[in-house]
């Protein structure tokens, strides 16, 4: 199989992941912070240790802010519920994931909240800056904002929307599921007020693991209540993090999981592994667009993008076309809406979708090539 799914979830995973899930199995089986014992002692220790690497990865100031959540998807929930209230407006960007979408829509079908979508133009920071300020008004409290188009790669102005949201007084939340080990991110330096990673896809940690990376003096109300291991006798959650949002026993294996995954990506360093991935995607995108039939999206003069390319055959649903490339030539892509209608909207593609490729370090220009042959052929 040739695997070009890994905006998905990336596989396969670094040798380092593996031992490290299998030795959290085999030796730390024990509930950190929940018992007197050296065996929860050390478990607990481990822990911390990871959270320390996490805070030092993504430039933060406390490791009691590094928050362990079972995805991106939950981590964001636990942003959008638990820092709004009544009345609260918020501004998305016209990229946005169903993770953003769907629980605003939700909070806005109940009466609390409502939301905009600013129109982002790709190639254009400037105009997608002024289509965010026009979005703007008294009761904006939030911004939510993906990092990349999971869809499309195009990466937005992040930084410079953040300074905007900061110069009105509005908090801002950075979705970092398709960036987060691919471009480099620093909470002090870059302003971010809440970042929200998958940890399964470019951090190449397991399935079922995420981050909710919090700034300074920022509270949230918990998603999730129950047992801490602290404060146990108060029938309220702790004020303070990581407890305040961490109920529940924690993913040993996958804390463990990601942490490898992070020191992997670390090593590796990620500009090159950018570089790596970029040229792949230039090689691609040079060579579907001189096969006749084949259109590409969201690539331009002037557009910055991740390594990721979306695609359409003609005449072909975009769907179909990607289970076809997997039952003839064993290649793995996603076709359809990517769970991103939004994008799809912004770039025309809604009624078709588009066949989405995304390589991982560990894809190969041979398989790159055999890939673009399949389409051809196709």
């Amino acid at each position: 199989m040739i695997y070009l799914d890994n905006s998905a979830t990336t596989f396969p995973k670094p040798q380092n992941v593996t031992l490290a899930v299998n030795r959290a199995l085999r030796e730390y089986g024990f509930n950190p912070g929940r018992g007197g014992y050296r065996q929860s002692v050390v478990t607990a220790q481990r822990i911390f240790e990871a959270r320390s690497l996490i805070k030092d990865f993504f430039g933060m100031a406390n490791e009691e802010n590094v928050i362990f959540t079972g995805g991106c998807t939950q981590a964001l929930n636990t942003v959008i519920k638990g820092f709004l209230h009544k009345g609260d407006h918020v501004v998305i960007s016209s990229f946005e994931h169903n993770a953003v979408l769907r629980p605003l829509q939700s909070l806005k079908d109940s009466g609390m909240i409502t939301y905009s979508a600013a129109e982002v133009v790709p190639g254009d920071d400037d105009r997608t800056l002024s289509n965010f300020r026009k979005a703007i008004n008294a009761k904006t409290r939030l911004f939510v904002c993906t990092h990349a188009s999971n869809v499309f790669g195009n990466i937005l102005p992040t930084k410079r929307l953040c300074a905007l949201a900061h110069h009105y007084g509005v908090l801002f939340c950075l979705d970092a599921a398709q960036t987060a080990g691919v471009l480099p991110i620093n909470m002090q330096e870059d302003g971010y007020d809440f970042v929200c990673c998958a940890g399964h896809k470019y951090l190449y940690g397991p399935m079922g693991t995420g981050l909710l990376l919090i700034g300074e003096d920022r509270a949230l109300d918990p998603l999730i209540e129950g047992g801490t291991g602290s404060e146990s006798a108060d029938a309220r959650m702790p004020s303070y993090y990581p407890d305040r949002l961490e109920a529940g026993t924690l993913n040993v294996p996958g804390i463990f999981g990601l942490s490898a995954g992070v020191r992997f990506v670390k090593e590796q360093g990620i500009e090159q592994i950018y570089r790596k991935e970029t040229r792949l995607i230039t090689r691609l995108h040079e060579r579907l667009n001189s096969i006749k039939g084949v259109t590409v999206y969201g690539k331009g003069e002037g557009i910055r993008s991740v390594p990721v390319l979306a695609f359409t055959l003609d005449k072909t649903d975009s769907e179909k076309a990607a289970s076809m490339l997997g039952e003839k030539f064993g290649v793995a892509v996603r076709g359809g809406l990517h769970c991103a209608p939004l994008a799809h909207r912004t770039m025309g593609t809604i009624e078709r979708g588009v066949v989405r490729v995304a390589p991982s370090v560990f894809t190969t220009e041979r398989e790159i090539a055999l890939f673009a042959n399949a389409v051809e052929r196709l």
